[in-house]
């Protein structure tokens, strides 16, 4: 019999979470959470992450099984899902991929080249580069190395620039050229159905949704992680702008704006991301129906 992999995906804050748990009830299957910001124990209501009655219904993997301290990276995601799908086919020949990290999903999809370690010294080199020219003195190098990954990458994440500029230094190619360029035989079945809303209305869900986050407590749970802000874990939407605040830098009011800003530019990017996937077949939200019944369909068809 044949094993199959459902992937549901779609931007941050179009109702993947709520959808999942349903499929995954009347699939009677597990769920593998590819959202990379949920996988930290500590980062709880600035995530989103699916509620204790929610974990209760359905058995989740990947939520909360990391401390923020910890090193994780896409490639070591696909290695660990790889190493859990063989043990969740055994109890159903169907698992259920849910999340929003674009680079994560296309780990275990496709495969994801080992990535060199850097040199101290090279790494030195862009961080001076940082310091003496800033963040656009690292976009510049970055578009001219990698044109492609500059397309893609968050260009206010002085981080991220600095670690795709290190590679392209150390391994003498693109750093684009390490993400899924081959894709990789795999011994089970995917399907791919994304979730898409008008983006007015997604953009009204995430500026309701960090609302109802600062009334959680996202303020709160800001302040007990600010000690460990230098943490790339913590280099997030959510808590970086909090970050700002109680340095001073900010205002509060100004803090939560900028969360509303970054979530649905993240969103945005989110989107372009799965652009070019044709494998993916796009669905409405209140069209639970329509998802099942493709899923069966796609999973009759490979029978």
């Amino acid at each position: 019999m044949n094993n199959f992999l459902i992937i549901l995906l779609g931007p941050t804050g179009v109702g993947k979470t709520d959808i999942s748990i349903d499929l995954a009830e009347q699939l009677s299957c597990e769920i593998i959470s590819a959202d990379s910001r949920q996988f930290f124990r500590e980062l709880k209501v600035g995530t989103a992450a699916p509620s204790d009655q929610q974990l209760n219904k359905i058995k989740h993997h990947f939520i909360h099984f990391l401390s923020i301290e910890e090193y994780y990276s896409a490639s070591l995601f696909e290695r660990d899902v790889l190493n859990l799908l063989p043990q969740l086919f055994l109890r159903n020949n169907i698992v259920l991929m849910s999340g929003g990290s674009g680079m994560y999903i296309d780990a275990v999809c496709n495969g994801y080249d080992d990535i060199p370690d850097v040199d101290p010294g090279i790494r030195e080199k862009y961080i001076s580069l940082y310091r003496n020219e800033g963040i656009e003195g690292l976009r510049v190098a970055l578009r001219l190395l990698d044109p492609e990954h500059y397309s893609k990458v968050d260009l206010r994440n002085y981080k991220r620039i600095i670690r795709a500029l290190e590679i392209c230094d150390t391994a003498g190619r693109p750093y684009s050229s390490f993400l899924i360029k081959q894709k990789r035989e795999r011994d089970f079945i995917i399907v791919k159905a994304g979730i898409e809303r008008n983006r007015d209305e997604l953009y009204t869900r995430i500026n309701s949704r960090v609302d109802e986050m600062v009334r959680n407590g996202l303020e709160d749970e800001a302040r007990k992680l600010y000690s460990s802000r230098h943490l790339n874990a913590l280099n997030t939407v959510g808590y970086k702008e909090f970050f700002d605040f109680f340095e001073g830098n900010i205002a509060r009011e100004k803090a939560i704006e900028l969360i509303k800003r970054n979530s649905r530019r993240y969103a945005k990017r989110q989107i372009t991301w799965w652009g070019n996937d044709k494998e993916i077949k796009w669905f409405n939200p209140e069209q639970i129906q329509e998802i099942l019944n493709y899923i069966t369909e796609s999973i009759i068809d490979k029978i």
